[in-house]
């Protein structure tokens, strides 16, 4: 096989035998760098002496053109800015597989796996997060009126109303939540990471991921508290908030072990009351146990009239 060098050679001489052959001929030469050279050879006066000219074609616009056309065949789109549709799906772009492993992790957290390194691997999603809010909106508002008319049930003064508000109340207390804190603690972990240079942390994106699937096991436990047994409700709820309690310190705990110990443990013990805040609140507020007090029967004392009459 010949080698390029070779090639370059034979290449080189065919050139210098067509000059030879026709002065006036053309060579055209193409480089790596997509530039043709094109020398032109002529006749003079006098003597016959050849004068060359080189022309240079530069076809950077063809390249940049075919390198476009890879790309929207390899289906590579070109991330656009904050204000494009394209910008908000790559938040979006998760399979379904995805999506269940990281529900599995946030209802099963292990001692020394963190929810980030092991179910997000960089590439955190508003997909999960966003459905699980909508979905513990709807449990939360619909479980609470079936409770209120379980609980109702045997008294006959009761008349069912549907209380649509719950929804309402709902949706802006779990998504509030689920945003404002992260945003909060977020921006706290950040001006802690310039202020105490040894520490870490994670973007706002991993954080608000994070908590909005710490919330999917309220799902489930939201439909167990129809269940009209108090002492069953408060059971649920204390699991629930340990299991969800436990991917928040699992997770934050080795961003803020690093900084004092005084702000470490009011970092965490804030993130765990907040979370104790909200479930505790939806349990008083939308399941509330009716408590008929019997009404007394009403006892009047018996009047005696007695009738006198005179003699005349």
């Amino acid at each position: 096989m010949a080698s390029p060098n070779d090639l370059q050679f034979q290449e080189f001489e065919e050139a210098a035998e067509l000059l030879s052959a026709d002065p006036g001929a053309s060579t055209l030469g193409i480089s790596a760098s997509n530039t043709v050279t094109t020398a032109a050879g002529g006749v003079g006066g006098g003597g016959g002496a050849g004068g060359g000219e080189d022309v240079k074609l530069d076809l950077s616009e063809d390249e940049e053109g075919q390198e476009e056309s890879s790309e929207l065949l390899g289906g590579q789109k070109p991330t656009g800015g904050f204000w494009t549709f394209e910008y908000y799906q790559s938040f979006f772009n998760v399979d379904t597989m995805q999506v269940l492993d990281r529900v599995k992790g946030s209802v099963m957290p292990l001692p020394g796996r963190n929810f980030v390194k092991h179910h997000l691997r960089s590439n955190p999603d508003l997909y999960g997060p966003f459905w699980i809010c909508v979905t513990l909106v709807f449990s939360v508002a619909i479980s609470g009126n079936l409770s209120t008319f379980l609980s109702e049930m045997g008294n006959p003064s009761y008349h069912y109303r549907p209380q649509f508000h719950r929804v309402t109340i709902a949706a802006v207390v779990i998504f509030m939540y689920a945003w404002l804190v992260p945003i909060g603690l977020w921006g706290f972990l950040t001006w802690r990471q310039g202020t105490e240079r040894q520490i870490g942390g994670y973007s706002f994106l991993e954080t608000v991921c994070v908590y909005g699937y710490s919330l999917f096991i309220y799902i489930p436990t939201s439909v167990l508290w129809i269940i009209p047994f108090e002492w069953l409700r408060w059971t649920l709820i204390l699991i629930a908030m340990v299991i969800s309690g436990s991917v928040l310190v699992l997770t934050f705990w080795p961003v803020v072990r690093d900084d004092t110990k005084v702000m470490a443990i009011a970092t965490v013990a804030t993130i765990v009351v907040l979370h104790t805040l909200l479930a505790i609140g939806c349990k008083m507020y939308f399941f509330q146990t009716a408590v008929h007090v019997p009404t007394p029967a009403s006892t009047t004392a018996p009047i005696h009239i007695t009738l006198t009459t005179k003699s005349h």
